[in-house]
């Protein structure tokens, strides 16, 4: 009987890492703000201003209008890779200390990978992604209360094409407030 069982577990195990790659959805919803046109994957910002419309955070929460590390809503990943680059530190650590500074806010961390890899692989590479920045900000004192994670693998790109300038903008979480 257990011996069955573990046969069965690991045909099922099997299944899910041999699913086939789906192409990316080309109208997802918009959870959150995408990354629009930049010059340059580790210097770009998400399009809008913390302040002005990341999901209802009033201004006053963050001292006005979000400059500097705070106006910075997306972290980029090395492919295949789910450390936080260190250029990406400064952005971190101006999230955390705004979160802990209002207890009230909360922030979603959408995980999202390149097209390459199968789909499977992709939601677990970016589940990866955004619990490492979960991890990140809360040993910066922000509670775990504040943070969701979630991943969208590739199912959401931020730039279309197959080349490297493409995926290296894909390969990111995004730091979303919530209302």
């Amino acid at each position: 009987m257990t011996r069955t069982i573990s046969v069965a577990l690991l045909l099922a195990g099997a299944l899910l890492l041999s699913g086939c790659k789906h192409p990316p959805l080309k109208d997802a919803p918009n959870a959150g703000g995408q990354v629009q046109g930049s010059s340059e994957a580790g210097a770009s910002t998400s399009g809008q201003g913390l302040a002005g419309g990341a999901g209802g955070v009033e201004g006053s929460a963050l001292g006005g209008a979000a400059t500097g590390a705070l106006a910075r809503t997306v972290i980029y990943f090395d492919f295949d890779k789910s450390e936080i680059r260190p250029e990406f530190a400064d952005v971190v650590s101006a999230h955390a200390r705004n979160l802990t500074g209002h207890p009230n806010l909360k922030m979603k961390l959408e995980g999202n990978t390149d097209e390459r890899g199968t789909r499977e692989y992709n939601i677990g590479l970016g589940e990866r992604r955004a619990q490492a920045v979960r991890r990140a900000l809360m040993l910066q004192g922000v509670a775990e209360s504040q943070l969701t994670t979630v991943s969208f693998g590739a199912e959401r790109p931020a730039v279309e094409g197959d080349d490297e300038s493409a995926w290296a903008k894909n390969r990111r979480v995004e730091l979303v407030y919530l209302p």
